[in-house]
This record gives C-alpha cells, sequence and structure tokens, in this order.
C-alpha cells in the first residue's frame, strides 16, 4: 500500500457559545475553523485526521501542503511509527512544537484511521489492542463516554451562571471554565450541584509561583477537580511543581497541565519534574502515536490523563476512541470527553454533539464516522 495523495481543507462554521463572540464580545473567535487533512492510499483506503486548529488552522493547512504534502508521496503508510520518526526528523528544523508539528499530528491521525479500515475494526478496538497488548478482554472498550462541557470564558459572573445551569440541563455532570476572576467561579459553583466537578483552566494567567498559588487556595470553593495551565510560561515545569506542592500542602485542588506540549518527551520532562496530577496531552498537535506514548508515561509516573480536545473534527473523534479504549485500568481509565460548549451551525460530525451528557462510541471500521456533507462545502477563512 502506498500514499496517493495528502491534501487539507479549511472548513468553517459559526457558532453560538451563550454570549456575544467578536468584536464587543469576550471571545476572539468570529468562526469555528477546522484544519482536515485527507490521505489517500492506493488501496482505495482514506484516513481523515485533524490538524490544530482555531485561527492558526489556516497557518497549520500551508505546511501541510508546501512541505509535508509531497513529502508523503509513494510512502508505504502501514508502518506508522517508522514513517512518522522519518518525517518528524525531516522537518524538526520547523519546529517541534507548531505548525509544522500540528499538520504531522493530523497525518497521524490520518494513518491511524486507514490502519483500523485495514484491520476491519473500529479504531477504539485497535487502540485497545495496543494498550492492553493483545486480545481484548470482554469489557475493553465503552459504547458510550461521558462529557464534559468546556465552556468558552465569559468574563461575567451572570453569564458563566446562566451557561453553566444551561450545561447542567443538557446533561453535562462536570464543568470546565476558563474564568480566572474569582467571582465568575463562584457563580457557577453557586449554580452547579454539589456533586458536579468544576475545573479551572486558566491558560497561564499567572507570571509567578507565588500569584498561581495564591488563586489555587482561593479558587477552592468546593469540588474543584484541578487548576489547568497555572504558571506561564508552560515550560516552567519547576514553578508548576511548586504551585503544585502548595496547592497540595493547603488541600486546594489538583494541578493540570499539557495542552501547550508539543511531544512526549516534553510531556515525560514535565511529569518526571512531578508538575501535575493530571495530564493533558492535544491529539491534534501529538497524533495518536504520541497520545499513546504519553499514555505510557502517565502510567509510570502514576498521574490521571485527560485528553486535550475543545476541537470538532476527527481531532474530537479520535479522542473518543482513545478514551472508548481503556476503561480498565490505567491513566485514561473512565475519564471523560472534553467538548467545547459552543453551538455550531455546521458541526463536522452532528453524531458527537453529547446526549445527556454523553457521546456514543462509533462502531465501523476506522474512525466509524462519514464527515457531515453540509460542513465540508463551508470553506474556511481566505
Amino acid at each position: 500500500m502506498r500514499i496517493t495523495a495528502v491534501t487539507g481543507q479549511l472548513i468553517s462554521t459559526p457558532f453560538g457559545y451563550g454570549a456575544p463572540a467578536g468584536p464587543g464580545g469576550n471571545l476572539h473567535l468570529r468562526d469555528m475553523d477546522t484544519l482536515l487533512v485527507r490521505v489517500e492510499t492506493d488501496a482505495g483506503l482514506t484516513g481523515w485526521g485533524e490538524g490544530f486548529g482555531f485561527t492558526l488552522a489556516a497557518t497549520t493547512g500551508q505546511a501541510l501542503a508546501t512541505l509535508l504534502a509531497p513529502a508523503c508521496l509513494g510512502e508505504d503508510p502501514r508502518d506508522i511509527p517508522a514513517l512518522l520518526r522519518k518525517l518528524h526528523r525531516r522537518f524538526h528544523n520547523f519546529g517541534r512544537n507548531g505548525a509544522m508539528s500540528f499538520a504531522l499530528a493530523g497525518l497521524d491521525i490520518a494513518l491511524w484511521d486507514i490502519a483500523a479500515q485495514a484491520a476491519g475494526l473500529p479504531l477504539h478496538a485497535l487502540l485497545a489492542k495496543e494498550m492492553l497488548g493483545g486480545a481484548l478482554p470482554q469489557g475493553a472498550v465503552r459504547r458510550r463516554v461521558p462529557a464534559y462541557a468546556s465552556l468558552l470564558r465569559y468574563g461575567d459572573p451572570a453569564a458563566v451562571a446562566r451557561n453553566t445551569a444551561e450545561a447542567i440541563a443538557r446533561g453535562y455532570r462536570a464543568i470546565k471554565l476558563h474564568e480566572v476572576d474569582l467571582a465568575c467561579i463562584a457563580a457557577a459553583r453557586a449554580v452547579a450541584p454539589p456533586e458536579v466537578p468544576l475545573m479551572l483552566d486558566i491558560n497561564c494567567a499567572w507570571d509567578t509561583v507565588a500569584a498561581a498559588s495564591d488563586f489555587c487556595r482561593a479558587a477552592s470553593l468546593g469540588n474543584i477537580r484541578w487548576v489547568e495551565e497555572p504558571l506561564w510560561p508552560p515550560e516552567d515545569f519547576a514553578g508548576i511543581a511548586a504551585v503544585r506542592d502548595a496547592a497540595h500542602r493547603a488541600g486546594g485542588p489538583a494541578i493540570a497541565a499539557g495542552e501547550c506540549l508539543g511531544d512526549p518527551l516534553t510531556i515525560g520532562a514535565m511529569l518526571a519534574a512531578g508538575a501535575v496530577d493530571v495530564v493533558q496531552p492535544s491529539v491534534t498537535k501529538l497524533g495518536i502515536s504520541g497520545m499513546l506514548a504519553v499514555h505510557e508515561l502517565a502510567a509510570r509516573h502514576g498521574v490521571a490523563m485527560v485528553p486535550h480536545s475543545p476541537y470538532f473534527g476527527p481531532g474530537l473523534l479520535a479522542t473518543l476512541h482513545l478514551l472508548a479504549a481503556a476503561p480498565l485500568a490505567g491513566p485514561l481509565a473512565e475519564e471523560p470527553l472534553e467538548v467545547y460548549f459552543a453551538d455550531l451551525d455546521r458541526p463536522p460530525y452532528p453524531a458527537l454533539v453529547p446526549r445527556d451528557g454523553f457521546v456514543a462510541v462509533p462502531q465501523a471500521p476506522g474512525l466509524g464516522l462519514a464527515l457531515d456533507p453540509a460542513a465540508l462545502d463551508q470553506p474556511g477563512p481566505a
């Protein structure tokens, strides 16, 4: 089998998220952009992937089209580790955490989609075999995975309360906030039932260990599962470890990080530094191969793994398969799927919209879902 074409398609759709977007609102995104990566083979199998993302999607698409795609033609897609190792080495001077590596991640997802189709298996079954090292025991995969609502930043307590209540009404039983204002966090805690955990992603808001530690103590308002990305820069692992120690001493929340890191080696350094309780790799930055490597690292260091997945294309679908593949034990066991709390006019996969707080896991070979033609007909920004 040989690769005959690698192409990218940037699609875009308007969306709502419970507050104004664009100029005058609290969000810089006007539309939700997704970079699709399509890999075709001479065996008639076609795989789909997704490269990170958002306002960088067009740049990632340029790296894919001008550099990566020509290098893939004629390559054998079946030996994924060998091909990805070759390509990562070839393009390492273009950055190991940025547009080029994100394009490689999209390629990797598509190659795994092809591998599962060739095996006649849904992707989660193939991944479970990889994780468990052999045949699948009964109950090794989940038929549906709980989702948590990842709310965008509103910066207004009333909007936070309103959207938290709406997420709970839709069936979500865990909520992530992107707020740094304690009044906004308290507003969510006031409307969420006590058993509903809140996760706080503060996007590297603080520049010092002292400020981040103070925030973690002040934000401990009851059933806070973690504080995510507490410190800038995200590679300050010693600093994040100090924040974690301070939070633990104060009886505060767990510390999570990993979405800003672009390769398993760097994530391994973060884990070796004792920086986090929860590691959060992103499949549209690392690919499935990288996620499997982080899964092994998380197991070795005894930390939970909850993937970062605030996107809507094949990256979200691949993350669903990863979570479905590891319910029995280890760092992914029974963890939920992150779903951006945004209503897309034309979602790439309508079947991935949660129902009563759960997402059904496709059972067809490969990724198992076809992209919606209505979404494919919407080109991305020029």
